[in-house]
């Protein structure tokens, strides 16, 4: 199935380049021709991220030319099989070891992370230190929040903020990933904290967002703004959202 998406992703970025090399500019007036530069950028981003970022624009551009010129393939498709099963494992390869270079990178962090001050560190493995102190009350599992939050990796890319975004959002206190519900319920109504999340209280192995690295540790700046009623809540933003 893989090598079948992957064919299909190749054959899409081919219909781009086809008759193109790579010093080539093409119009982009038409719906046509900017729907077709769409495809292409979506679709070139989408393998460069599955670790496929050096196919051969001009062998590509061969094969679209050839399929639809009707001319005799230049490869057997055994061969061409044996290709797509290359190409798939080592992207699977590469996604791999970068998985396990984030999770290292990830324990160094939060090791290191904890012997800073104000830092506290739970039995789950969540960290977070105290911004803002409040008095006001603290959320429960079945409460239903309003936060502000700026979502970053331990290099401080910001992945999603709805600070920048200029608008807090409701959530579920129980709808939200494991290191939000933990955080959230250790928070009263008016405080700001840094959290700092563990993977496995994050995404883990899975990422919901190109953004966001496998088995990537996530800090949040989170300001807990209030609780309210549940049937005026707002949908969770995905970042936060429960895996």
């Amino acid at each position: 199935m893989k090598q079948h998406r992957l064919a299909a992703a190749v054959a899409l970025v081919s219909l781009v380049l086809a008759g193109c090399d790579s010093q080539t500019s093409v119009e982009l007036k038409t719906p046509a021709q900017k729907a077709s530069y769409g495809i292409g950028l979506n679709m070139g981003k989408s393998l460069a991220q599955e670790g496929m970022d050096d196919l051969d624009s001009k062998a590509v551009a061969q094969g679209i030319e050839d399929a639809v010129g009707k001319k005799e393939q230049k490869l057997k498709d055994d061969e061409l099989v044996e290709a797509f099963a290359a190409l798939q494992k080592r992207a699977e390869e590469r996604m791999a070891k970068m998985s396990e270079e984030s999770a290292a990178a990830g324990k160094k962090f939060l090791e290191d992370n904890a012997k800073k001050d104000g830092v506290v560190t739970t039995a789950s493995g969540l960290q977070y230190k105290i911004v803002k102190k409040a008095d006001g009350p603290q959320p429960k599992p079945t409460d239903v929040v309003t936060v502000h939050y700026t979502g970053k990796l331990t290099n401080g890319t910001t992945f999603d903020s709805s600070v920048d975004r200029g608008s807090p959002i409701d959530l579920p206190v129980s709808g939200v990933i494991p290191g939000w519900v933990e955080g959230l319920q250790l928070m009263h109504v008016g405080e700001k904290v840094e959290l700092y999340i563990p993977s496995d209280l994050a995404y883990g192995a899975q990422s919901p967002s190109p953004a966001i690295p496998a088995n990537s540790v996530l800090v949040f700046d989170l300001e807990l703004l209030g609780i309210k009623d549940p049937a005026k809540a707002e949908a969770p933003a995905a970042p936060a959202a429960k895996k």
